[in-house]
């Protein structure tokens, strides 16, 4: 069933090896505590978040390429890589938008924010984005 996703042959090995774990270390239930998540094999910062947000219902903000890449473009984050992206805006978003700005972000990032080919013209933030700043100062500056 996972052939069809990359990396399939080391994803097989890691569920194999989280479910034995799950088996004998947590009576076959999933750990609800980030920590515990993180420590499973295959699982990292944003599979845990996910399984929190989505089914613990303990707001998380996942932090994938759209979310990263959007977060640093508009400004919300000046951020090197997505752990540290994640734990600046679970800092800076009201925990009562945390569950949902992790979907917008994703959205935003897929339809309009492309990371080739920016949809700016069609963006409804376009005012308040600092890409669309820098990408028109290269262009002045030019």
């Amino acid at each position: 069933m996972i052939k069809t996703i990359g990396l399939y042959n080391s994803k097989a090995k890691n569920i194999v090896n989280l479910s034995k774990i799950l088996i004998q270390k947590y009576n076959s239930k999933i750990p609800h505590d980030f920590n515990l998540l993180t420590s499973l094999p295959g699982v990292g910062n944003k599979t845990a978040s996910v399984y929190q947000n989505e089914i613990l219902n303990i707001p998380k903000i996942a932090v994938d390429t759209h979310v990263f890449r959007v977060s640093n473009r508009i400004g919300l984050v000046k951020t090197k890589n997505p752990d540290d992206t994640q734990k600046k805006l679970e800092s800076i978003i009201p925990k009562k938008w945390l569950k949902s700005a992790h979907h917008l972000l994703i959205l935003h990032g897929r339809y309009t924010c492309k990371s080739q080919k920016p949809l700016c013209n069609e963006c409804v933030i376009v005012k308040q984005c600092n890409y669309t700043k820098s990408e028109n100062q290269k262009i002045i500056s030019s």
